[in-house]
């Protein structure tokens, strides 16, 4: 249809022209490029190619995950990463209400721009004159509610519970004088609105009996159902369920915001979401073959991103253009002997480098596994070159598609010559010679990084960002179906499933519950990397104050002083990386602008801001 076409195409190109906007401003937007006095919501939707362009502004404010740093910065506000260049007000203590909260203007004009479109496509006489014209109304209407719910949850997940806007759009003669509603409330609320639309919405984009990749990014039911299954999950969690430090979190009128009181019904209600989108028999964990396991495992893992978004993507993110998230993301995590201009700057901390296990499963602080710090290897084609670190040897395959490390191969194209990366201190992409382009860790990130890319020659491999996956589903269904019934055949089944694709052997029957937990929460630390889950986990686990977890204090790294060659011992000695201000309670959310408090006197503060 034409007229999805135009949408797909317009959705792509305000993906990018837009990316700055949907999450750190309220900018105006390619709309507003039109002068005032032509342009009015009668216009918009009397035209057929307005109210697409409008629908696609709504679909520009998805958040792009690989967008980053600059934009999209979870992985940097976790124990992940750190970024050589940006001191982020979380991470320093300086995230205020004044001046550092700027996703919640973002996404409520997102769900305004939604509520405008529901209350207003019903007029458009051009689209309902199309032989389907009723039909692509409503699916219209359906890809807007699902967006607008979403884009709540975002809110949601970010500062608590929120401010629920209702059907009506608001004008300047609206009162706004609007209390939060409760984390139930929310919830509710964002739950039914994606059910209403999973009624409207296509089970698939399909032309002529095939999938229609220019439909890519679409609202279908499975996506719909993949929200909800993320939704649940968080609601269930320790943080919103039955939290009684959180009784302090309350409305002027005294009405407490989050659950005190827990309901394990949560757990069972978030297994069978996941649980129903796993039935669906729609995707499947993208796996290659090769006579070696460990080689399969790690070129499943390594070429996902790129080759494997058919068959295991579940929401999309169109990307179309070499500013696109996944670009700068390469670019900025390539290391400084990259051919073309690397930026070598975004820094994996010692915490998660710790966290990938030996090849034989097994973590490294663990007896038996053959984790050693002393020595350096023979070279491993394909992986590393001769006198690596032991450190890195024996790893399992994730950590050799997630993380580069001194004596790594180079991730991308390399610059004549240069067979390796070095971060010690004369290294090639060591801290002697550049300002600021090393990593404060001495590793950088690897995931998502095309092996063709070319900074060069502007060589790049457009794909698009994996928003829900079927591994995340696994492990969403795993860790819900272990709280509400622990011992339960399906928990071990569908977490071996990622951790086989993972090259790493199998769990055995016999586990605790509390076993369980732990095996899943560093499945998902490990299987989700850099994809924006380990800063909402963290808290939703309320482990974030914890020694293994801790989101505060001390992380380490390599010495970037030291070292003048890659088997320099003196470089691979753990040292202080960065320093982060404490953990404290209030960072469990972030605060509200206060330009939002002035304005609206029934909006509460989240508690230590």
């Amino acid at each position: 249809m034409n007229t999805n076409r135009f949408i797909k195409n317009t959705v792509l190109a305000c993906s990018v022209s837009l990316s700055v906007l949907c999450v750190s401003s309220c900018k105006k937007g390619f709309l507003d490029t039109v002068p005032d006095n032509i342009t009015t919501l009668e216009n918009v939707f009397t035209n057929r190619n307005m109210s697409m362009q409008w629908l696609a502004r709504i679909y520009s404010a998805v958040p792009d995950i690989w967008l980053t740093p600059y934009t999209t910065q979870w992985a940097g506000m976790s124990d992940e990463m750190d970024y050589t260049w940006m001191s982020l007000p979380i991470n320093n203590g300086a995230l205020v209400p004044d001046g550092t909260a700027g996703y919640w203007q973002s996404y409520y004009q997102a769900i305004r721009n939604a509520a405008i479109f529901l209350k207003n496509i019903d007029k458009n006489k051009e689209i309902l004159d199309l032989d389907n014209g009723a039909q692509l109304i409503q699916q219209y209407k359906g890809e807007a509610r699902f967006l607008r719910a979403y884009f709540y949850f975002q809110l949601m997940k970010t500062y608590g519970p929120v401010v629920l806007l209702g059907e009506e759009p608001g004008d300047v003669n609206t009162n706004y004088q609007t209390p939060r509603s409760t984390w139930d409330e929310c919830v509710a609320y964002v739950v039914s609105e994606m059910e209403k639309s999973k009624l409207d919405v296509p089970d698939a984009h399909v032309q002529s009996g095939s999938p229609d990749l220019t439909q890519t990014g679409r609202i279908t039911k499975g996506i719909v159902m993949a929200a909800i299954s993320q939704v649940l999950l968080y609601d269930a969690s320790p943080l919103f369920n039955g939290n009684t430090e959180m009784s302090d979190f309350k409305n002027f009128d005294g009405k407490v915001l989050i659950s005190q009181t827990y309901d394990a019904n949560k757990w069972k209600k978030a297994a069978d979401a996941a649980k129903a989108v796993i039935d669906l028999n729609k995707w499947q964990l993208y796996k290659e073959t090769n006579a070696d396991p460990f080689r399969a495992a790690f070129l499943s893992l390594k070429n996902l991103y790129w080759s494997g978004w058919q068959t295991e993507g579940i929401f999309l993110r169109p990307s179309t253009a070499v500013n696109d998230g996944n670009y700068g993301w390469s670019r900025h995590c390539a290391p400084r002997n990259s051919n073309g201009t690397a930026w070598n700057g975004m820094g994996v901390l010692q915490e998660q480098v710790d966290a990938y296990r030996m090849s034989n499963g097994l973590p490294v602080t663990q007896a038996g596994s053959g984790y050693t710090e002393t020595g350096f290897a023979t070279a491993k084609a394909g992986y590393y070159v001769a006198n690596t670190s032991n450190m890195y040897v024996n790893r399992e395959p994730r950590f050799y598609v997630d993380v580069t490390f001194s004596g790594s191969e180079v991730p991308v194209v390399p610059q004549s010559g240069q067979t390796y990366v070095g971060f010690f201190y004369t290294g090639n992409s060591g801290k002697q010679g550049a300002a600021r382009d090393w990593p404060k860790s001495g590793y950088t990130a690897r995931r998502n990084i095309h092996p063709s890319t070319n900074f060069g020659t502007g060589n790049y491999v457009n794909r698009p960002a994996m928003l829900i996956r079927l591994a995340e589903i696994y492990l969403n269904y795993a860790e819900a179906l272990n709280e509400h019934n622990p011992g339960h055949t399906d928990v071990l089944t569908y977490l071996n499933l990622v951790r086989e694709r993972a090259g790493l052997p199998n769990l055995l029957p016999g586990l605790s519950q509390a076993e369980m937990r732990q095996q899943i929460q560093t499945e998902r630390r490990l299987e989700l990397a850099f994809e924006g889950h380990r800063y909402f986990d963290v808290r939703r686990w309320k482990i974030a104050h914890t020694a293994e977890h801790h989101q505060g204090g001390a992380f380490y790294g390599m010495n970037m002083d030291q070292g003048t060659a890659l088997n320099s011992t003196a470089f691979y000695q753990r040292t202080i990386a960065v320093t982060r201000a404490p953990w404290k309670k209030k960072n469990f959310f972030w605060p509200v602008p206060q330009s939002e408090v002035d304005r609206n006197k029934q909006l509460v503060q989240f508690p230590g801001y």
